[in-house]
């Protein structure tokens, strides 16, 4: 059995998965705000449950926002600052005095669909998030790519590519600079941008609904969040050229993306066609979750940490 834990900013789920990757339990719970020591309880309490409950013990993975310093073994890049500095792993292991593998959020999301996902048997997989935040993760051969600084698939805190004057000096950034990707292509950055354009606040889902009734501002933003979107993608095409990108998050649900985004893609990718898929997630919001179990190999009695 292995147990995967999200671990996110307003909720904490975790899931328990037999070896064919069917759900036994799941369980899902509100995040303690700014109390990393209670958000580690809550961690251990859903695990002794679900193991309580099914009567076995399982792996345990868990997927957060940020990364694990691979100097410091702390966590570091999480939107969720409480959980910063922290040796999240370490306290992990011994709260419940076995291993526990930690991966980036993205990273377990783009396991989970190139697994038994919307690219299962594809590769590279390329997957994105695209919520109050932007991330990303890369699986080649069904092997999760963390990199040399464990930083892999970060491509929401780059420059947005090939930079319009309207794009210039662009959106201050949590991590320090500006115009990063993700101050464009989060939610926010949906909602400001048609904010700018009308005097008024609408999120994603509400102007994506006004697009569907043809209001012209919601249609004007829509189309330049997916020419922006295009620009990004294309950059990770002509470095990875991934065989499938599968959208995860808020914004993935609209719909006109898998459809408008390769077109504008087209006019920056380095190539003379472009084959790459653009897909929605199989598993939706629940990815993450099932990522983060599956960072344990076939035998899930194998120990180790990373």
């Amino acid at each position: 059995m292995r147990i995967g834990i999200d671990l996110g900013g307003t909720k904490i789920e975790a899931v328990a998965l037999d070896p064919a990757g069917s759900v036994l339990q799941r369980r899902r719970v509100a995040t303690p705000l700014g109390d990393y020591r209670a958000t580690i309880e809550t961690i251990a309490s859903l695990v002794d449950s679900i193991e309580g409950e099914l009567g076995t013990q399982g792996s345990i993975g868990v997927g957060t926002p940020g990364s694990l310093s691979k100097r410091t073994g702390v966590l570091r890049n999480s939107n969720s600052t409480v959980l910063n500095g922290k040796s999240i792993g370490e306290d992990l292991i011994r709260r419940l005095g076995r291993p526990v593998r930690i991966a980036n959020d993205a990273d377990c999301f783009a396991l989970s669909e190139a697994r038994d996902g919307a690219a299962a048997g594809a590769s590279p997989v390329f997957g994105v998030i695209l919520g109050t935040g932007v991330g990303g993760g890369l699986v080649v051969g069904g092997a999760l790519v963390e990199g040399r600084n464990a930083i892999a698939g970060e491509w929401g805190h780059n420059p947005l590519p090939w930079p319009r004057l309207d794009d210039l000096p662009g959106p201050p950034c949590y991590c320090g600079k500006r115009g990063c990707i993700e101050t464009f292509l989060c939610g926010p950055g949906l909602s400001r941008a048609f904010e700018q354009r009308t005097g008024r606040f609408c999120d994603a889902a509400e102007i994506a609904a006004l697009a569907g009734r043809d209001d012209a501002a919601a249609l004007a933003t829509l189309s330049e969040y997916e020419e922006r979107l295009a620009r990004g993608l294309a950059h990770v095409v002509n470095i990875v050229d991934p065989e499938v990108i599968v959208l995860g998050g808020g914004l993935s649900n609209v719909e006109r993306l898998y459809t408008h985004v390769p077109r504008f893609m087209r006019r920056y990718v380095f190539s003379d066609e472009v084959d790459t898929k653009i897909v929605p997630a199989k598993h939706g919001d629940s990815s993450g979750v099932r990522g983060a179990a599956w960072l344990w190999p076939e035998d899930a009695s194998s120990g180790g940490t990373r």
